[in-house]
């Protein structure tokens, strides 16, 4: 989309004329941004996730934020079609419009098409309408303005009156532009008490989803809602196979939760058999040679038949950026009514940015910062797994927060940090390697609302699969 557009012959005029004898700016241009408009209609026909949209509707932009008559029918038009709850996009809207003989009046079919074919991504649609609600306050500034100096000149009250009157009007501009986030304290104290009393009368039991690991669970009392949880470690430690069994727990639990895994990295059908194997406790390595008995066998199938009929999406596309991301995540949440309970990310460092042209640090900033947002957003925790770099090995320490790769700002984001490190024994790699019992400790080295601590796992490498450790013999310390 080019830069300039204020210089393109606008359609329409003012919204608002200026009473009479009020000073003219009908000479000068008000600030106005087409192109911007027409990248913003374009993005809601061309998101097939109405993220665009629920945007705009959160923002509370109105047709009159379009400049130009034509985009403002054409707004008009999609808020009709989506408090209908109906799909929006090209042939929707121009059937919605011809029905109310509106139509011709925006140009025809080949306006709308000529609009949603300016762009082939809705990836910069926040910038397109951060223009658009810019553009639309300026021109409301100059209105106020405008009728204010006239109001001045054929005042005929008392100049407290004038003054209060004028300090209104702009302070309604300043609202409309800022939202409704601040809340009074007695709107919210209450919810705060229902919470308060949960956890009291709770006595200990779990408040989010389970993890299955006891220690865990007795430090983090479940994950929970509105929560981004980071699972890191270097390659090896098992960073998705907990995330898998978490994800079991989840799913196979008194009170099953619907579950979508983001798997970058690994094919959809490669973690559903993992987690077929993982779960009829079959070795791997023999799985994959076919070395299957008729007991195992059975187990397998039904494993895989509890599997089918669980509650789990798994998304397996690859380079997906956080927009991509969240939208996908929305659209399942709306289908499931809003009971989304458990996302899984695996892992953070394969996904990408909105603009790839800025330096990978703050490309993985913007996506931590997006999976929070996404957290608060589905009411559901997240669970992020990423790669430690590699001064975690450095003088056998113990791996810290700040050994995140890429970007600090990830640290900064989580409510949960989970680092996963092994337990060696004083034994060569050879003996160490030999044993499929590994030791895992598991730091909760951050926690927003609770207690930290080192909690040790059992990892099976044979199945693929964490178990609470119950100091079995064999294990490699």
């Amino acid at each position: 989309m080019s830069e300039a557009s204020e210089d393109r012959k606008p359609a329409g005029r003012r919204r608002r004329a200026a009473p009479s004898g009020a000073v003219s700016v009908s000479d000068r241009q008000l600030p106005h941004n087409l192109d911007a408009e027409e990248g913003v209609l374009a993005a809601i026909l061309i998101d097939g996730t109405k993220e665009v949209i629920n945007a705009c509707v959160a923002l509370k932009v109105r047709e009159d934020y379009f400049f130009k008559p034509q985009h403002r029918a054409i707004y008009s038009a999609i808020l009709a079609l989506y408090s209908e709850g109906s799909n929006i996009d090209e042939i929707v809207l121009a059937d919605y419009l011809k029905k109310r003989g509106a139509l011709d009046q925006v140009g025809g079919i080949v306006a709308i098409n000529n609009i949603a074919g300016r762009i082939e991504t809705f990836t910069h649609y926040r910038q397109w309408l951060e223009i658009l609600r810019e553009k639309y306050f300026m021109r409301e500034i100059i209105r106020v303005c405008s009728e204010s100096i006239e109001s001045a000149y054929a005042n005929r009250g008392s100049i407290d009156s004038f003054i209060e009157r004028v300090e209104e009007r702009i302070l309604g501009i300043s609202q409309d532009r800022v939202g409704d986030s601040v809340i009074k304290a007695s709107q919210k104290v209450p919810e705060a008490m229902i919470l308060i009393n949960k956890l009291i009368s709770s006595k200990g039991e779990l408040m989010g989803v389970p993890t299955g690991f006891t220690g865990l669970d007795s430090l983090m009392r479940g994950l929970r809602p509105n929560e981004m949880i980071v699972i890191a470690g270097r390659p090896g430690t098992g960073k998705t196979s907990i995330a898998l069994n978490i994800a079991e727990t989840a799913l196979f639990g008194r009170n099953p939760v619907p579950t979508l895994i983001f798997s970058l990295e690994m094919l959809g059908e490669q973690l559903y058999s993992r987690m077929i194997a993982s779960r009829a406790r079959v070795d791997q390595h023999r799985l994959s040679i076919g070395r299957i008995g008729p007991d195992q066998l059975k187990d397998i199938n039904t494993a895989a038949n509890e599997l089918k009929d669980a509650p789990l999406w798994i998304d397996d596309t690859a380079g997906l950026s956080i927009l991509e991301m969240r939208a996908k995540a929305r659209r399942l949440n709306q289908q499931l009514g809003g009971k989304l309970g458990l996302v899984i990310v695996d892992y953070l460092q394969l996904l990408r940015g909105s603009d790839s042209s800025l330096p990978r640090e703050q490309e993985v900033a913007e996506i931590s910062r997006g999976m929070k947002a996404m957290s608060k957003e589905l009411l559901a925790p997240v669970i992020v797994l990423a790669q430690l770099n590699r001064d975690s090995e450095k003088d056998q320490r113990n791996p810290r927060p700040s050994d995140l790769r890429e970007s600090g700002s990830i640290e900064q984001d989580a409510d949960a940090i989970l680092l996963l490190s092994r337990q060696k024994k004083s034994v060569t790699d050879e003996e160490a390697n030999a044993n499929p019992n590994w030791l895992i400790r598991v730091e909760l080295a951050k926690q927003r609302n609770g207690p930290t601590g080192v909690v040790t796992l059992l990892f099976n490498r044979s199945y693929t699969r964490y178990e609470n450790y119950l100091d079995v013999e064999n294990a490699q310390i």
